[in-house]
């Protein structure tokens, strides 16, 4: 195959999936495509929904009217019906499997959701001046698209190389909502992985440049707080109600004020926030949902806790009841330097590849190290690998956009590293 052809390939898969992200759990027509590919290629082991997951570990799952409607639309634009059953609830993401024989087993993970924002129409924008657009509510704003594409493309190069012992891709969903990574890092597929390596795209590196190692990881719990007061007329009867708004608004202030750390970087957002039905009743539903974030997954746990004690106390204050809940979690990690030092020798030889870095400090989240400390826990080595491209928009944005020219980069990068670890065994 020439490598334009190759090209070719790769970005009119990636355009299909554009053209259809589907955000955290509702991912059905994207795994159903998934699938499609990996029967194409011919893998010897698939796992879909359910059998990549662990029981009662899913967060952030949506109600059934929201998982239904995602269904039927996935249903509507084609998604096969016999996939789409094993996906019935939200289960969705799959893994796939190539056995070639003795050898150390390698993985690779990459994610697969979208975002709940709606894509630029802007004549500049190029899946909209291309035709590729996203026709659902919500985009790829942030490269998944393209992580799916290089994952399928990964195990078809591997599985026409001399690769030597067991590869498994994950394509696993939900990580934007920091919820998919840990039923499937608990599923008991990782138990046997000798090496993972994990992938994004971007992350304000250009197109040609690649980071062997990211690091800098800050460990997240998002959280929802719903008050329930008691309702009263609020000209008539101020003193009668219990206010839920009141409480609501005391927490958000104090969780601004909950002390720093002396062991390292913490942070607490308050995102959203909501409650009451009109202006002259006293509130008796309100909810903040928000998040806590530290340098290390012990800071995290203090953020945690002491944003729980704000909220419970904040909720007592104006006579009020708070439920918590944790809606996604993930806590921190670092880059092993052995994967680290085969990824960058790897990179330095790699066509498109003009600036090969060692490492990088991500300063955000990501649910890819509930994997990569499952491996690491378990005696295996892990690293996750960025790979460099144009965006015109950041992550996250209406406008954002990669560089296809970085799926083959990609592919080869990953593909390449994979072989060269399982041949020395870092």
């Amino acid at each position: 195959m020439s490598q334009q052809t190759h090209r070719d390939r790769l970005v009119e898969l990636r355009r299909a999936f554009h053209r259809h992200p589907e955000p955290a759990w509702r991912e059905f027509w994207t795994t159903c495509r998934i699938v499609d590919e990996l029967e194409t290629i011919g893998v010897d082991g698939l796992y879909v929904g359910p059998e990549v997951l662990a029981d009662g570990e899913r967060m952030a799952v949506p109600d059934d009217d929201e998982l239904d409607r995602w269904y039927e639309q996935a249903r509507e634009a084609g998604a096969r019906e016999d996939v789409l059953e094993r996906l019935d609830g939200g289960y969705t993401g799959a893994m796939a499997v190539l056995d070639r024989g003795e050898g150390p087993t390698v993985a690779l993970r990459v994610d697969i959701d979208g975002l709940l924002r709606e894509e630029s129409t802007d004549e500049d924008h190029v899946p909209a001046a291309e035709g590729f657009r996203s026709e659902t509510d919500a985009m790829h704003a942030c490269g998944h698209d393209a992580h799916a594409t290089v994952g399928l493309g990964v195990l078809e190069a591997v599985a026409d190389s001399d690769f030597e012992g067991t590869l498994k891709v994950l394509f696993q969903p939900g990580e934007e909502m920091i919820a998919g990574g840990k039923p499937m890092a608990k599923s008991g597929h990782l138990d046997d992985v000798d090496y993972l390596l994990a992938l994004h795209v971007g992350l304000d590196h250009p197109t040609g440049e690649v980071v062997a190692g990211i690091d800098g990881f800050l460990a997240v719990s998002h959280f929802r707080a719903e008050f329930s007061g008691s309702p009263s007329h609020a000209g008539g009867k101020p003193n009668a109600g219990d206010n839920a708004v009141h409480a609501m608004a005391t927490a958000v202030e104090n969780l601004y004020g909950i002390a720093r750390h002396e062991d390292g970087a913490t942070r607490v957002n308050a995102g959203k926030v909501g409650g009451g039905t009109a202006t002259n009743i006293i509130p008796e539903e309100a909810f903040v949902e928000g998040e806590v974030r530290g340098e290390t997954t012990e800071l995290k746990d203090y953020m945690k806790e002491r944003a729980g004690e704000v909220v419970d106390s904040a909720a007592s204050m104006h006579g009020c009841e708070v439920e918590r809940s944790t809606e996604g979690e993930a806590p921190s990690a670092e880059s092993d330097e052995e994967l680290v030092a085969v990824v960058h020798d790897v990179a330095t030889e790699t066509r498109g590849v003009d600036e090969p870095l060692r490492r990088d400090e991500l300063g955000g989240s990501e649910d890819a190290t509930f994997l990569m400390r499952e491996v690491q826990r378990n005696g295996g080595l892990a690293a996750y690998v960025g790979v460099g491209t144009d965006h015109p928009g950041g992550h996250h944005t209406a406008t954002f956009d990669v560089d296809e020219d970085t799926l083959p980069i990609a592919v080869n990068l990953l593909s390449r590293s994979i072989r060269e670890i399982a041949e020395k065994r870092p």
